[in-house]
């Protein structure tokens, strides 16, 4: 059980300000977020949740769009048959 006492020193610890009308129901929650804590205790992990691996992508498939000359054309900049971007460093 966190007391607002607690609540308030963890707040100066994590240099987050908490006004004083907020401090009992951030204390109800702190408690109820432990409480949580306190039922996953409970639980037996004896055996890690082993799941199948399936790939959610999907497969990479060509389509039809512009061609090199046409977006060399519309670029401010090109150079070589490549697009000259400004340095980034």
């Amino acid at each position: 059980m966190v007391s607002e006492n607690d609540v308030l020193h963890i707040a100066e610890l994590a240099d987050i300000g908490i006004a004083t009308a907020e401090l009992g129901k951030f204390t109800e929650q702190f408690n109820a977020i432990l409480e949580y804590f306190d039922i996953l205790d409970t639980l037996e992990a004896n055996d890690a949740l082993e799941r199948p691996l399936v790939n959610v992508f999907r497969e990479d498939e060509t389509r039809p769009s512009l061609s090199q000359e046409e977006v060399l054309r519309n670029s401010h900049n090109p150079e070589d048959g490549y697009i000259r971007a400004p340095k980034v460093i």
